[in-house]
């Protein structure tokens, strides 16, 4: 996983989700700004901005893809950029029902730390957690 897309971010203040992090990389290496994107794509700035900053839920799979066809992402490059739509949802619920009793702890443990974590903690627990399984 490269720096980019392992990156945690908080959704307040001008922190991004991976996927709006990697979508303003994108915009900024063909120098394109977010009104151009925006119009492009049908969409408003505000909203595209919302999205890079975790204020709107994860974007739909019809987005995404418009967004790898603007940016001409095939292959590996528009798997990435699905794979961060999909991780970039900036409200989790995470429902442990039915699942054991350590697993719902984590749960809690997770939600109550999880602002209080640096980027360094963070970056260990999803080294650790991608070595149990593929994200």
């Amino acid at each position: 996983m490269d720096d980019r897309s392992a990156t945690v971010h908080h959704i307040w203040g001008n922190e991004m989700t991976p996927f709006g992090e990697r979508i303003r990389a994108l915009r900024a290496e063909r120098d394109v700004t977010l009104k151009v994107m925006a119009e492009a794509l049908q969409v408003s700035a505000a909203y595209l901005s919302a999205l890079e900053h975790g204020r709107r839920g994860r974007p739909s799979p019809g987005l995404v893809m418009q967004i790898c066809g603007y940016f001409g992402l095939i292959w590996d490059e528009g798997e990435e950029l699905k794979r961060l739509a999909r991780l970039s949802h900036p409200r989790v619920v995470v429902d442990t029902a039915g699942l054991s009793p350590q697993a719902t702890e984590l749960a809690n443990v997770l939600a109550e730390q999880i602002g209080d974590l640096g980027d360094d903690e963070i970056e260990a627990l999803l080294s650790d957690l991608s070595q149990v399984r593929k994200i």
